[in-house]
Parts: structure tokens; sequence; C-alpha cells
């Protein structure tokens, strides 16, 4: 199991349960490295920010606005992300290669221009495919999140004025 620290954001009570709403920012290993200011991974990532990432939870636990939380979830679900975000474009590159070579260049008496059409198109369908399945994989991985333990009490800020 996977874990992170979320920060309570919403806590909505119902009949001795809680509906929790979470965020937590995406970590990278980026700031953490020696050559991140010469690496081109690490200046996008500097580039585009840190990411905001958001879930909802059930639990009979009280729970507070403001606490810090540690979640879980499967590696499961990330694997199989991972596994149709990178190999269905590439699967799918593959077999228009293989249509546009073996099929397509041959109807049409063509070279390689169709070979490459072929294959960006289908390389095109996979990763349009391979958003509509993460789409629904993310719904899916939403819903197995689980609460592990609280960790502490809000923190109260006071102002040095008063």
């Amino acid at each position: 199991m996977m874990t992170a620290l979320a920060t309570v954001d919403r806590v909505h009570e119902t009949a001795g349960d809680y509906q929790v709403e979470l965020s937590c920012q995406q970590q990278t290993s980026c700031s953490q490295c020696a050559s991140s200011s010469s690496c081109s991974t690490g200046v996008v990532s500097k580039a585009i920010g840190k990411k905001v990432l958001t879930w909802q939870l059930h639990t009979s636990q009280p729970i507070q606005t403001g606490q810090m939380v540690e979640i879980g979830f499967p590696e499961k679900s990330l694997l199989q992300s991972a596994a149709i975000v990178y190999l269905l474009p590439l699967f799918m590159m593959i077999f228009g290669c293989g249509i546009g070579q073996l099929w397509l260049a041959p109807l049409v008496g063509g070279g390689e221009p169709w070979v490459i059409a072929c294959t960006i198109l289908f390389t095109a369908g996979g990763v349009w495919l391979a958003k509509i399945l993460a789409r629904r994989m993310e719904q899916v991985s939403l819903e197995e999140v689980v609460l592990l333990r609280v960790l502490g009490e809000p923190i109260v800020r006071h102002d040095a004025s008063k």
C-alpha cells in the first residue's frame, strides 16, 4: 500500500459517518536532486509548479478541518494507470506501423509516407484511448483511498500583534 500525507479541507458529517475532502501537494524528487538546476526535467518541474491532488473518503473516525492525516491506496491502481498511459500508445504505434507496412502501403502502392501516416494515426488513437481509460481508472482509484491514521490537531495561527 502506498501512503501519503494529506490535509483535511472539509468535513461533512452524516449520521455517525464523515465524508472528508483531502488535499496534498504532489511530491517530486527534483527538489532534492543536486543537479535539478541543470536537468531539463527539473526545469520543467519548476516551471509547471506544484500540483495539488484531491481525494474524498468516508470514515467513522472524527476528523476536523485542518488536521493532517495519512492516507493509503493500493499500488495496483498506480501500476494499472501507468501501464495504460505509457504502454497503450506504444503498442498502438507498433500496431499502426505494422498495419501501414504490411497492408496499407502495398494496397495504395505507396511507400514510407503511408506507413508514417498510419503510425501517427494509430498513435493518436492510442493516446486518445489512454486518456479515456485513465479517467475511468482515476475515478476507481479515488474510491480506493483509505484513512490510515490522524496525525494531529489542526494548526491554530495566532496573530503576533495581540
